[in-house]
């Protein structure tokens, strides 16, 4: 989630490492060509109407039973859409306020001094950490412990995904910008470390207004060098040996945090999203490792014999958290034990955190499978039918996936006092499945396991037993022929009627021609078009889309459909903005996605670099419908030779004004990410992630030239230097958003 340029020319891009090369078709089906024009498809922008919402009302599961109704949701949006903007400023709709809760370098336990945000500040293991990302709310009661219908104290569990930088250096971190060469010093790269993770923070509601408490007792961090337990089939495994763990079955820390689940029995989940990048690789480590088969999976996870690190942590000295970010195998034991040529593998997975207690160590599930990980969303929750955990991997030409427990859910494990070993009883044992759309608006749940003959005699990869699978995933899949995707991010269930909603945030590497690395569009991935930013042509699916799945009658099988395509409002209606969408409701690049147990409104954020002209991104509310509710379109393209593709695509009814609206519009350069809620709906959580991250290095002295001065200049905490921020939004009658 961490704000990309998506580019296939870029030199060094350690968030997408576009590692999928495998020769899997997009579908089975050959899919035919046409182009109807190839040109710049960028035009004016057109207007909308402000019309209210029609009624929409839901009735589905709570978050700890499966026979818990939400109440019914409004009849109508109440606000105004807003408008597009370029301001560093955060932009809600008349009538709201949207507050400053928390921001980097906040301290969250007693004795840790105000932040200064000059670069001189310490301790960042007990301070708000940076790039905050996927959140969730843990209600608490007035004896301080778990009720989830609390609406005026909780918990609020952040992830910490990365830090703002320039070259190697965190550069608003540290008093002079920090040290953009190798050696780099321990001093700043402890402070780096230390601000990526989880913070769990209490907050509450007091005289109508939201406050952080800084020296709550239940207020913890957790940071790249946390002790965490491995847990599921990959537990002990020898691909997970190293110096610190010889038994494999711990490692330190959790990396690059991105999206968020919250289980039915009140944990909290975390992704692991582009934590590869942090690793460096020696240039001859290829032959170091005999040329085995880690070699092919280090290859498929983006790390190259010689491939550099992000930060270069692995510099700071001798010492084992500075060396273990040095993937190589630089000892001379057969196992690893010596060094830490493992140390990757243990990174990649969906981790579960108790946010009550933070005397429990967390423990990554392993059986969700090892990739770049998003959210983590549950289906419905039945009593005597297992639970399906939904993730998508976060590459272009990368995967989604389902997990099926093997455990069928009792209710009475929602309240369960033990909330980690209830954890262990759903996601420790099951099945993992990975998705392969069909053109006809199909698909099927093909499982990875070594049953499956395309599995065990993959010749790429000699599969040895579920543990490789699972520290594997990326290649089982390769291995069945799943569907590649734009980049598949978020995804959530929709609470009314259980259907399984997708961000597809872009991808450079479709094209109507393909060549090296690209692959054709299809039907799930239809469209490859340029896209103009000022003089700089976009090429490829620059503005995303969503997709949503519904389960058919078996778990392997599902229906599909396009949602929505991000679009520019003036864009061409029949290869770009097939979504009809208008100004009031024109985005780019969808990712962070979340309903709403109070009221069912879908909110979408974005993460854009290609409307970024135009518009900060933002966040929108809509009104979802169901698969096949719209219809089927086709995109017809005509190929460099000549030659004809028609690619029809089951797509959403259309948008209308009072189906979909822009709520928020964030400041210079930020990402828009993260969204948690009261149980009543009248309080909302939204994090604003990296603003001002285009600010020069060489600027940094001048606070004139920062490209965003946020949330200092809108009078939170000392200093200009841009900071991520947790926001809370609230309705000014004191009302449910949205309505």
């Amino acid at each position: 989630m961490t704000h990309r340029v998506d580019a296939p020319e870029q030199a060094i891009d350690f968030n997408n490492e576009n590692a999928n090369t495998s020769a899997n078709p997009t579908f089975d089906a050959v899919l035919g060509a046409r182009l109807s024009r190839r040109g710049l498809l960028r035009g004016s922008v057109g207007t909308v109407g402000t019309a209210m919402l029609a009624g929409f009302g839901v009735s589905a599961c709570g978050g700890g039973s499966d026979d818990a109704a939400v109440p019914a949701g409004p009849k109508m949006l109440g606000f105004g859409a807003v408008p597009k903007s370029l301001a560093d400023v955060v932009a809600v709709p008349a009538g709201y306020t949207a507050s400053v809760l928390f921001a980097l370098g906040d301290p969250i336990a007693a004795g840790v001094p105000a932040y200064k945000n000059d670069g001189t500040d310490g301790d960042f293991d007990k301070r708000a950490g940076d790039h905050h990302d996927g959140m969730e709310w843990f209600g608490l009661g007035a004896d301080g412990k778990r009720n989830d219908n609390a609406t005026e104290r909780g918990l609020l569990a952040i992830n910490h995904e990365a830090t703002t930088d320039e070259k190697l250096s965190s550069h608003f971190l540290h008093a002079n910008g920090g040290t953009t060469t190798l050696p780099r010093p321990a001093a700043e790269i402890d402070k780096e470390t230390a601000a990526h993770g989880i913070a769990v923070i209490e907050v509450a509601k007091a005289a109508g207004k939201w406050a952080y408490t800084p020296n709550s007792a239940l207020n913890f961090r957790l940071t790249s060098l946390s002790p965490i337990e491995i847990s599921g089939p990959a537990r002990g495994n020898a691909q997970l040996v190293t110096k610190y763990s010889p038994t494999g079955t711990t490692t330190r820390g959790t990396l690059n945090n991105c999206g968020t689940g919250k289980t039915p029995w009140g944990t909290f989940l975390t992704g692991e999203e582009n934590w590869f990048g942090y690793f460096t690789r020696g240039a001859a480590d290829d032959a170091a490792r005999g040329n085995d088969k880690s070699v092919t999976a280090l290859k498929r996870y983006g790390r190259n014999q010689g491939a550099a690190s992000r930060h270069g942590w692995e510099s700071g000295g001798t010492a084992d958290q500075y060396q273990r970010w040095n993937n190589s195998k630089t000892g001379t034991s057969a196992d690893g034990s010596d060094d830490y040529r493992n140390e990757m593998n243990g990174m990649g997975y969906i981790v579960e955190i108790d946010a009550y207690d933070k005397t429990r160590m967390a423990k990554k599930r392993t059986g969700l499978g090892r990739f770049a990980h998003e959210s983590a969303a549950f289906g419905k929750v039945e009593a005597g039918k297992p639970l399906s955990v939904y993730m998508g991997d976060d590459s272009r030409g990368e995967y989604i996936y389902k997990f099926v427990s093997t455990a069928l859910w009792n209710a009475a494990d929602a309240n369960a006092a033990d909330r980690l070993a209830v954890g262990d009883k759903y996601l420790d044992s099951g099945k993992l499945y990975v998705a392969k759309f069909n053109a006809d608006g199909t698909g099927s749940w093909i499982e990875l396991s070594l049953a499956n003959t395309a599995i065990s005699g993959y010749a790429a990869y000699k599969f040895a037993d579920a543990a490789d699978i699972a520290i594997n995933t990326r290649i089982a899949a390769d291995a069945v022929g799943a569907t590649k995707m734009d980049r598949p991010e978020w995804n959530a269930v929709n609470p009314a009627n259980g259907e399984v909603y997708f961000t597809l945030t872009n991808n450079s590497n479709r094209s109507v021609n393909p060549t090296g690395s690209q692959y054709l569009p299809d039907a799930a991935n239809p469209r490859a078009y340029t896209d103009m930013k000022g003089t700089t042509k976009q090429d490829g699916n620059p503005n995303g889309h969503m997709v949503r799945l519904k389960e058919g009658t078996s778990v392997s099988a599902f229906t599909w459909d396009v949602y929505l395509f991000g679009a520019e409002a003036g864009a061409d209606k029949t290869l770009v903005n097939i979504s009809s969408l208008t100004a009031d409701q024109d985005f780019s690049s969808p990712d962070g996605l979340a309903f709403s147990k109070a009221t069912g409104i879908c909110w979408i954020q974005t993460d854009d670099g290609a409307y970024t002209d135009v518009t900060n991104c933002m966040m929108l509310a809509a009104v979802p419908g169901q698969v096949g509710d719209g219809g089927k379109k086709t995109l017809s393209y005509t190929k460099a030779d000549g030659s004809k593709m028609d690619i029809v695509t089951p797509v959403g009814k259309a948008a209308t004004e009072s189906t979909l609206k822009r709520f928020l519009v964030g400041p210079s350069g930020s990402e828009i990410t993260g969204v948690a809620e009261t149980p009543d709906g009248k309080a909302i959580f939204v994090n604003i992630q990296h603003p001002g991250e285009t600010t020069a290095l060489a600027n940094l002295g001048d606070p004139a030239k920062y490209t965003s001065q946020w949330p200092s200049n809108a009078g939170y905490g000392a200093g200009k230097r841009p900071r991520s921020a947790t926001i809370v939004i609230t309705k000014n009658d004191g009302g449910t958003i949205g309505t």
